[in-house]
């Protein structure tokens, strides 16, 4: 069974953050992605930023994670955008049989 890898970015825009989603999961890319409103702190080109995005966690099997990477970073707006990779060491195997069979192509 394969293992699971989390990757994580951030928008501006809800609905950018709603297509990201949609194009991961109907890709089966994704077996479930999420989407947080947050508030992020930072600094961009020399000056410090506050601003709303939207944080998206996109549960992938670990070996699509390079595929599901690609089409984030083709359809994401930002000029330099957050794709980070999260592995999971552990996770209930009933979940981890779901995201699999979800992402079955």
């Amino acid at each position: 069974m394969s293992g699971l890898a989390i990757l994580v970015t951030t928008v501006d825009d809800e609905e950018e953050a709603r297509a990201l989603a949609r194009a991961a999961l109907s890709a089966k890319l994704a077996a479930c992605v999420q989407i947080h409103p947050i508030r992020s702190h930072y600094a961009w080109k020399g000056e410090m930023r506050e601003e709303p995005e939207f944080l998206l966690h996109m549960k992938a099997r670990a070996e699509d994670y390079g595929a599901l990477a690609e089409l984030v970073a083709r359809l994401h707006s930002y000029e330099t955008p957050e794709i980070l990779r999260v592995d999971v060491a552990e996770a209930n195997p009933d979940y981890l049989a779901w995201a699999i069979e979800a992402t079955r192509r």
